[in-house]
C-alpha cells in the first residue's frame, strides 16, 4: 500500500491544519502561519507523522504555481506599466541593496564570496502570500504603503529568474561573463516570445471554452493553459512560477479573469496552504533548540536589515517615514521563493546544512511575526512620523477661508476638485503621492504634498478656517487619525468619509465623522434603485428608501434581523397605476404618425395624456395630434401596460 501513502499524508496535514487554523482564528492570527505550525507539530523533526516529504513537496510546488498565477490576474500588464516608477525603482534597488549589505556582512564572517552573495540572494526576498493576505485582510492593498509594498512584491518575484540563472555561475560551474548574457539573453527573451503567443491564443482558447457553456470544460481548459504555460517556460529554462504569472497577466486582461477566479482560488488557498506545511516540515526543531539565541540573533538580524533598507529606499522617494517604515516592517520577512532558491543552492553547495538549518529556521521565525510586525508599524509609523519634520509644506500663497479640503488625488478626488473648480468653491488638495503632486502643481493645480495623519500638514492646508474636510483615500487607519486631528484643530468642520465598507462606519461616525459613505453599500443602493426604476416605482419613493438607509449610516442593511420594516409594500405599487415620460428620438419609428394612427391606448391599454414639445405642453392631445421627433409624451396606465407601451413605442415588439 506504500503508493496510497500520499492519500494518508494529505489527511494529516488537512487534520491538525483545520485543528491549528481553528485555534489561531481564536486568538485573530493569520492562517498561513498555522499551516507553518502544523509542518513542525507533524514533520520529521516533530511528532513524525510524516517522514517522507518528497510527495509533499511536489504538491508544494504547484502552490507556488498557482500563487504566481493569481497574483498575475490581480496585477494585468497595464497595472505593471502604471507602477513601473515604484516597481524598477524601489523593487530593483531593494534588491541590489539587500544582497550587497547581507553579502558585506557575510564576508565579515569570512563566508566564502559566491555563498555570501547567495545568502543576500535569500533575505532580498520577501513573502508575497503572506503580506497581500495580511493587507487584504485589513483592507489596506490601495493604501500608499500597501501598493508600495506590492509592487516590490512583484519585482521580487520576477527577479527570481535571473537569481535562478546566476546560481550556477556562483557554484563555479565554469560559466564566463558573455555566457551569462547570453543565458539572460535568452530567458527574457524566451519570457517576450512567451508573453506575445499567449497573449494570442490564450484569450481565444478561453472564447471557444466559454461558448460550449460547460462549466467543467471551462474549468479544466484554465488549468491546463495556467500548468501548460508553466511547462512552457519550464522546457525554456524558467521557473514553473513564471510561466504561471505570465498566464495570470494574459488572462486579467479578459473578459473571463473574474470567473477564471473564481475557479482557481480554491485550488490556490489548498494548495498555497500545503507550501507553508512543506516549509514547516522542513524546520529541524532540535537544531533550533540547540541553536535558539543564535537564530532570535539573525532573526532579528534580518528584520532590522530588510526594515532599514526599504524604509530608507521609500523615504529617498519622498514619501513621509510613517509610509516607509510601514512598508519597511511589511517586508522585512523572507519570502517562499527563498526557499525554492534555497533548495537549488544546496544541491549545488552554495549552502552548507548547518547554515541551510540556520536560514529554514530563522525565515520561518520571520514569517510567524510579520502579522504582529504589521499590526503595530502604523501605531510606530505614526509615533516616528511625529517627529519627522522633513515632509512639512507649508502653504504658500493666498490665504483660504470657508474652502474645502480634499484629502487624496484619486479618481474620487479628482472629480470632486472639478466640480468644485467649475462652481466657484474654493479647494486645496493634501495628497501623499510625490510624484502626482508633481505632475498635478505642473498643471496649476492647488495641491499640496504631505502626510495627512500629521497635524502640522493640516494646519498647512488651512484645516482652522476650512468648512469641509473630504476624505478620499482608501487608508482607513490614516483616516481615522487625521479626523481625530482635524477635529480637534476644527470642531465645526464637516468632514465627509470615503469607505470601502460598511463595517467601517461606526469607528468613523466614533471619530468625528459627519457623513461616512462606504462603495460596498453605495453600489448596493444603486442596485435596488435600477431594479425599482425597471418596475416603475415612482423616483419619489426610490429616493425615500434610500433616504432612510442614508440617514441611518446604512445600519438598516447592515443589520441582519429588522423589527419594522421602513420599505413601502410593492406589491402595493405594482397594483397602483403610474406615470411615465417617453422621448420621442429622431430614429423612432412612430415619428409622423397622428394618435389615431398610433392607437396606443387600444393596443396596450395606456392613455397618452400629454404631449410635451419644447416649452409648450399639450394636454389631452386630439385624435389628429402628430408625433414629432424631441417630443416627450407622458403615459398613464398599470406597470404591466406601460411596460407594454414602452416596448411597443421602442419596436421592440408588437402588442397583440
Amino acid at each position: 500500500m506504500h503508493e496510497f501513502t500520499i492519500i494518508r499524508e494529505i489527511v494529516i496535514i488537512l487534520s491538525v491544519s483545520l485543528l491549528i487554523i481553528f485555534l489561531f482564528k481564536k486568538i485573530n492570527i493569520p492562517s498561513i502561519l498555522g499551516f507553518l505550525v502544523a509542518g513542525m507539530i507533524i514533520g520529521p523533526y516533530g511528532f513524525k507523522l510524516i517522514s517522507n516529504t518528497q510527495n509533499i513537496q511536489v504538491m508544494a510546488e504547484i502552490g507556488v504555481i498557482l500563487l504566481l498565477f493569481t497574483i498575475g490576474l490581480e496585477i494585468s500588464l497595464n497595472k505593471l506599466l502604471q507602477m513601473r516608477r515604484m516597481l524598477f525603482y524601489a523593487g530593483g534597488l531593494q534588491i541590489i541593496i539587500t544582497i550587497s549589505v547581507s553579502a558585506l556582512i557575510f564576508r565579515l564572517f569570512n563566508v566564502a564570496i559566491p555563498s555570501a552573495i547567495f545568502y543576500g540572494m535569500l533575505i532580498c526576498l520577501s513573502s508575497t502570500a503572506i503580506v497581500l493576505k495580511l493587507l487584504q485582510d485589513k483592507n489596506e492593498l490601495e493604501t500608499p504603503f500597501g501598493r508600495i509594498s506590492v509592487a516590490i512584491l512583484i519585482f521580487q518575484d520576477l527577479a527570481v529568474v535571473p537569481m535562478l540563472i546566476l546560481l550556477p555561475v556562483l557554484s563555479g560551474e565554469g560559466l564566463t561573463f558573455g555566457k551569462i548574457v547570453i543565458q539572460l539573453f535568452y530567458a527574457f527573451a524566451a519570457i517576450i516570445v512567451i508573453i506575445f503567443a499567449a497573449r494570442y491564443l490564450i484569450p481565444k482558447i478561453l472564447f471557444q471554452l466559454a461558448r460550449l457553456r460547460v462549466r467543467e470544460a471551462f474549468t479544466v481548459g484554465t488549468i491546463f493553459l495556467l500548468l501548460g504555460t508553466a511547462y512552457l517556460t519550464h522546457l525554456v529554462g524558467l521557473s514553473f512560477a513564471i510561466g504561471a504569472f505570465i498566464a495570470g497577466l494574459i488572462l486579467s486582461e479578459s473578459d473571463f479573469s473574474h470567473q477564471v477566479t473564481a475557479d482557481i482560488l480554491p485550488l490556490k488557498d489548498a494548495f498555497n496552504s500545503i507550501f507553508f506545511v512543506a516549509i514547516g516540515l522542513l524546520l529541524n526543531i532540535q537544531f533550533v533548540l540547540d541553536n535558539f539565541f543564535l537564530l532570535i540573533l539573525i532573526t532579528a538580524g534580518i528584520i532590522v536589515l530588510k526594515t532599514s533598507i526599504v524604509a530608507l529606499l521609500i523615504k529617498f522617494l519622498k514619501y513621509p517615514f510613517r509610509i516607509a517604515l510601514i512598508a519597511g516592517l511589511s517586508l522585512s520577512q523572507v519570502g517562499e521563493f527563498s526557499f525554492v532558491l534555497s533548495q537549488s543552492g544546496l544541491s549545488l553547495n552554495l549552502i552548507g546544512n548547518n547554515f541551510y538549518n540556520a536560514f529554514l529556521a530563522s525565515s520561518i521565525f520571520t514569517m510567524l511575526l510579520t502579522p504582529f510586525l504589521m499590526k503595530f508599524a502604523p501605531v510606530l509609523g505614526y509615533k516616528i512620523g511625529a517627529v519627522d519634520k522633513s515632509n512639512d509644506e507649508a502653504f504658500k500663497g493666498k490665504e483660504l477661508s470657508d474652502h474645502v479640503i480634499i484629502v487624496g488625488f484619486g479618481l474620487n478626488g479628482k472629480n470632486l476638485a472639478r466640480v468644485l473648480k467649475e462652481t466657484g468653491i474654493k479647494y486645496i488638495v493634501i495628497e501623499i503621492n510625490p510624484q502626482t503632486v508633481k505632475e498635478e502643481k505642473s498643471k496649476g493645480e492647488n495641491i499640496i504634498f504631505g502626510d495627512v495623519t500629521r497635524a502640522e500638514v493640516l494646519r498647512s492646508a488651512g484645516i482652522e478656517k476650512a468648512s469641509v474636510i473630504v476624505f478620499a483615500i482608501s487608508d482607513p487607519a490614516a483616516t481615522k487619525l487625521s479626523l481625530k486631528h482635524a477635529k480637534e484643530i476644527n470642531p465645526n468642520i464637516y468632514s465627509i468619509v470615503r469607505t470601502r465598507y460598511t463595517n467601517e462606519i461606526d469607528d468613523l461616525i466614533t471619530y468625528g465623522a459627519n457623513d461616512v459613505i462606504p462603495e460596498e453599500f453605495e453600489t448596493s443602493l444603486q442596485i435596488f434603485s435600477k431594479v425599482l426604476e425597471k418596475f416603475h416605482i415612482p423616483l419619489n419613493v426610490i429616493m425615500r428608501q434610500v433616504s432612510i438607509l442614508r440617514g441611518e449610516s446604512y445600519s438598516m442593511m447592515r443589520k441582519e434581523e429588522q423589527g419594522v420594516s421602513s420599505f413601502v409594500n410593492l406589491n402595493e405599487l405594482l397594483a397602483a397605476g403610474l406615470t411615465e415620460a417617453y422621448y420621442v428620438d429622431e430614429n423612432n419609428l412612430h415619428v409622423g404618425k397622428s394618435m389615431k394612427e398610433l392607437n396606443l391606448r387600444a393596443i396596450t391599454g395606456v392613455t397618452i395624456i400629454a404631449i410635451v414639445r419644447g416649452e409648450k405642453t399639450i394636454t389631452n392631445p386630439a385624435s389628429e395630434e402628430k408625433i414629432f421627433e424631441r417630443d416627450t409624451l407622458v403615459i398613464t396606465g398599470t406597470h404591466k401596460t406601460v411596460d407594454d407601451a414602452i416596448n411597443y413605442l421602442d419596436g421592440i415588439k408588437k402588442i397583440n
